[in-house]
C-alpha cells in the first residue's frame, strides 16, 4: 500500500504484514442481519493488559458488518465492564485478554452481569486462551472463545447465530 503526503508525493509504503485486516466477504459470507435493530456489542480489555490491536481489529470488523460497537478502552475492571454493558444495553460483550487472567476475570464479569439481570448477554472471549481452558469457560457461560488469527468473518457469523431465536 502506497502512502502519499497531502501534496500527492510518495512517502513510502506500508508492509503487508502491518496493514489492517479487512473482512473478506467471499471467504466468510455474512448471514442476514437482524432487521429490528443493530446488534450492540461492547468490546472491552479487562485487567492490566495494555495491548489492544486485536480488540480494535475485531471491533472494526463488527462495525463493518453492521453492528454497533462500543469500545471501552484499556484496563477495565469487571465492575466497569458490567456497568457499561448495562448502561449501553448491549446484546454481546467481547472480551480481549492476553494477560492469562481470564480464569479470574471472566467468572467475575459473568457474576456481575447476572446480578444486573443480564443473563441474556452473550460473552465472547479472544486472546491468549489455553485450549484446556476453553471448555471450562464455555461451561461457565461463555458463548465463543477465539485465539490469535481467528477469522473475523467467523466471529461475526457466530455472534449473529448466537442471537437468533431458537427455531
Amino acid at each position: 500500500m502506497l502512502l502519499a503526503s497531502a501534496h500527492g508525493t510518495s512517502i513510502g509504503t506500508i508492509p503487508r504484514a502491518a496493514r489492517p485486516l479487512k473482512y473478506n466477504a467471499e471467504e466468510f459470507p455474512l448471514e442476514e442481519t437482524m432487521s429490528e435493530r443493530k446488534i450492540r456489542v461492547l468490546v472491552a480489555k479487562p485487567g492490566l493488559d495494555g495491548h489492544d490491536r486485536g480488540a480494535k481489529v475485531v471491533a472494526r470488523a463488527l462495525r463493518d458488518a453492521g453492528m454497533e460497537v462500543i469500545y471501552t478502552g484499556l484496563r477495565q475492571t469487571p465492575e466497569m465492564i458490567a456497568e457499561a454493558a448495562l448502561q449501553e444495553d448491549v446484546d454481546v460483550v467481547g472480551l480481549s485478554i492476553l494477560s492469562g487472567a481470564h480464569m479470574a476475570l471472566i467468572p467475575r464479569i459473568l457474576e456481575l452481569l447476572k446480578a444486573n439481570g443480564q443473563e441474556h448477554v452473550k460473552i465472547f472471549v479472544g486472546g491468549i486462551i489455553p485450549d484446556e481452558d476453553a471448555p471450562r469457560l464455555k461451561e461457565m457461560g461463555v458463548t465463543g472463545v477465539y485465539g490469535p488469527g481467528a477469522p473475523t468473518g467467523m466471529i461475526v457469523n457466530e455472534i449473529r447465530a448466537s442471537l437468533k431465536p431458537a427455531a
